[in-house]
């Protein structure tokens, strides 16, 4: 028997990064205007590298612990 690996996606949508956050898709956008997210566009898709989103995430709760 032959087990798949699974790759963890390296990068994920706003809505998809919204969804995995808990956080709506604007205010994912908003995030990125307000230069505490970085995003690229690939074609006419805007991503999140899956780094930065958890860095993102790491750094809020931080700052919110304090």
């Amino acid at each position: 028997m032959s087990q798949i690996a699974t790759i963890p996606p390296l990068s994920v949508s706003v809505e998809e990064a919204a969804r995995l956050v808990g956080h709506s898709r604007s205010g994912i956008y908003e995030v990125i205007a307000q230069g505490e997210l970085k995003a690229f566009k690939l074609g006419k898709r805007r991503l999140i590298l899956m780094a930065e989103l958890k860095a993102w995430i790491e750094r809020a709760a931080q700052a919110g612990a304090r």
